[in-house]
């Protein structure tokens, strides 16, 4: 598989923020610890000092969590202070969802063999962190394959990791395609977490990968205290809200905005809002869930895992849970996390290295033959479909479609015909100027006419352009955000081998892999 690479920058689909934070910009610099290259990680492994009663508490939960995975990971290494892990997380989503999700696997995975090849006395572990918390079911129950979505509709309610996915049976008699590592995976067993976490040791597990449930009592009970404190003081929102400020002050816009109580509540069927009154009464939101202050913590010391932290607070959890080094993300998960980096200092959290997934855009055989015989360069397919189909005709045109050389002979008439008018009278200038002014309209609409027509005299060649463009980006969306891996998976079983064989973790630009 060949690669081509396109700058971020060029292919109109990253913010501002998250471009500036890649080019290093010295605004941002405040905003996170030390920039992600190979030799950062050297003094992120010298500071990142996790406790040994941490490291029992995740090795016996992932030994719980794994119990019923034959050939299982060696889960025991986590337990050895030399151990390290690098993290990226996502929801929960019907066979993986978009293709972005596989891409930010083998991103760890890239990355771990990588660090393990540069720090040989050390070991690095890929983990997965499972969104089992999430409640945004919406966001989860489907998945594209082979250009046809396919939608999981239930009734359950609450964190989607809890919900049952055997009643999936019926879903899957009606996909064309037989998918029997999902439908093993997804009507096993009791939780959709447990599911995810089958299929992609199925997936990835021969290639070091962990996955982590982190809806458990154990590992809430040590981010209890962090969690007392949001509470009874409320202090994260201050915090990320002063970063978010100082952002905005810089002309960047922010992707999220804290709560004045940055945690849900949580049980089976529920996730709701914990909402403070001004009368000191704490209410879960949509319930008829109260509490006071007193029967509120002792809730909370009693059943830690009914909290759950929302998107401010769930970065800090991860990091007080895990040994962990880097956390690689998305282009809004990134922008994001730099509003948090006040409140990790605050409670005295190592922030970790923040690197971006491995981006790609995946031309398959037939494809790139099409961009090819087209006479396009692949880097072009990431225009819009007006400047795409305008150079296209432009360049395979016979013809002139612009009248450039006339406008400049006509120009030069009128600016003389100009000043002899204004001899005569002054005030003909403003008739004068209105003509010009028409006249180079009047040039605009013949010159889209023209292109129109070529267009039609080239309709074979567009229509064929037109179906590239929608196959790499369909529904005017990004192929990684929207195509599930199977569609390609299915018809080369080397596919996710490929990929782990050309991404480059430390490489930040979109990769164009064209198979040849």
């Amino acid at each position: 598989m060949e690669c081509q690479y396109v700058p971020l920058s060029a292919t109109g689909q990253f913010s501002q923020l998250f471009l500036d934070y890649l080019d290093q910009k010295p605004a941002l610099r405040a905003f996170y610890g030390d920039f992600p290259t190979l030799s950062a990680f050297d003094k992120q492994m010298a500071q990142r000092q996790f406790p040994n009663e941490n490291r029992a508490v995740l090795v016996e939960v992932l030994t719980q969590q794994y119990s019923q995975i034959a050939s299982k990971p060696d889960l025991e290494a986590l337990n050895d202070e030399k151990t390290f892990v690098v993290t990226t997380g996502h929801q929960l989503n019907l066979g993986t969802g978009p293709l972005y999700v596989v891409y930010k696997i083998v991103t760890i995975i890239n990355l771990a063999r990588k660090l393990s090849a540069t720090y040989p006395g050390y070991r690095f572990v890929p983990l997965y962190w499972m969104a089992s918390e999430d409640h945004d079911f919406a966001e989860i129950n489907h998945f594209r394959l082979f250009g046809r979505t396919h939608t999981w509709q239930t009734e359950q309610r609450g964190a989607v990791g809890r919900m049952d996915p055997r009643e999936l049976a019926s879903l899957f008699a009606e996909i064309p395609e037989k998918l029997p590592l999902f439908e093993q995976a997804y009507l096993n067993n009791d939780t959709l977490a447990n599911a995810a976490r089958q299929y992609m040791h199925e997936l990835f597990g021969q290639e070091g990968l962990i996955c982590l449930d982190a809806d458990d009592p154990a590992l809430k009970r040590l981010f209890a205290p962090i969690m007392r404190d949001e509470l009874l003081h409320q202090r994260s929102s201050n915090l990320v809200n002063e970063t978010t400020e100082q952002l905005n002050a810089l002309g960047y816009k922010t992707p999220i905005s804290p709560r004045d109580i940055n945690l849900f509540y949580l049980t089976d069927g529920l996730r709701e809002r914990i909402v403070r009154t001004e009368e000191g009464v704490f209410n879960v939101n949509g319930t008829q869930l109260h509490f006071t202050e007193e029967e509120l913590l002792a809730e909370l010391d009693a059943h830690p895992e009914r909290f759950s932290p929302n998107v401010v607070m769930r970065p800090l959890y991860q990091e007080v849970i895990l040994p962990n080094l880097a956390y690689i993300g998305g282009p809004s998960e990134v922008p994001y996390w730099l509003q948090l980096k006040a409140e990790f200092d605050h409670f005295g959290v190592p922030f970790p290295l923040l690197m971006p997934r491995n981006f790609a855009l995946y031309v398959p055989r037939v494809t790139a033959r099409r961009i090819n015989k087209l006479g396009l360069d692949t880097s072009e397919m990431f225009q819009d479909v007006v400047t795409l189909k305008r150079r296209y005709v432009e360049h395979h045109s016979e013809h002139c479609l612009k009248f450039d050389e006339e406008n400049k002979a006509v120009s030069k008439s009128l600016e003389a015909i100009l000043v002899k008018a204004q001899l005569v009278d002054p005030t003909l200038e403003k008739a004068v100027l209105a003509e010009t002014r028409r006249f180079a309209n009047a040039v605009a609409r013949l010159e889209k006419k023209m292109r129109r027509a070529e267009e039609r005299n080239q309709e074979i060649g567009v229509r064929q352009l037109l179906a590239v463009k929608d196959e790499l980006f369909p529904e005017g969306t990004p192929q990684e955000r929207i195509d599930n891996f199977l569609t390609f998976y299915l018809n080369d079983r080397d596919f996710l081998k490929k990929l782990l064989g050309t991404f480059n973790p430390f490489d930040y630009r979109m990769q164009v892999c064209l198979e040849g």
